[in-house]
């Protein structure tokens, strides 16, 4: 099954899907086909990656927000990821990715992704958003209020901030020997 054809199950299981509250975790399940393969005959580190974005889709429109989206024209964009790969899919195997947003500031959304196949975590990923309109950034919390639930940000967990920290100091490390150099 190719990329297009998944988009399709995914826009359309998440429509019929329950709706879901901005805290909700999102669950969609897949199976690794041989077009997601590489050449040790298990799913493509690449291939994880496409699929997080699919579950990203999964739950915005199970939050009920697409249409506002598209309306004032938000991009979501991606700025990091950490993901870590724990145990291999095979060809054939089903699995599902769990998304969830672990929480935001005024600045970031911060998300959860998670490949589980028999309660066994596969890979589980951090992903750091926003989303950019006509005016630039959207407000975190603007999106959320969009959800039609007054939800107030969950606190950041400190594994998180200390992540975000060493990616500035990787960005100031280059930047430094980029000027030294």
């Amino acid at each position: 099954m190719n990329l297009v054809l998944r988009l399709l199950y995914v826009l359309l299981s998440g429509m019929r899907g329950a709706r879901l509250q901005p805290l909700n975790e999102s669950v969609v399940k897949f199976r690794v086909f041989p077009n997601d393969l590489d050449t040790n005959l298990h799913m493509n580190n690449g291939r994880y990656l496409t699929l997080m974005d699919l579950g990203r889709l999964d739950l915005l429109v199970r939050l009920g927000v697409v249409s506002e989206v598209r309306r004032r024209r938000w991009n979501p964009v991606v700025a990091s990821l950490s993901i870590r790969y724990r145990r291999s899919l095979a060809p054939w195997q089903s699995y599902e990715l769990r998304t969830r947003l672990v929480g935001w500031d005024d600045r970031w959304f911060f998300l959860e992704q998670r490949f589980t196949r028999g309660g066994q975590t596969m890979a589980v990923a951090l992903v750091k958003a926003l989303f950019v309109g006509p005016d630039g950034r959207v407000p975190p919390q603007e999106l959320v209020d969009a959800t039609g639930y007054d939800v107030v940000p969950p606190e950041i967990p400190d594994s998180i901030r200390r992540w975000e920290g060493a990616e500035e100091d990787l960005l100031e490390q280059r930047e430094l020997a980029t000027r030294d150099g």
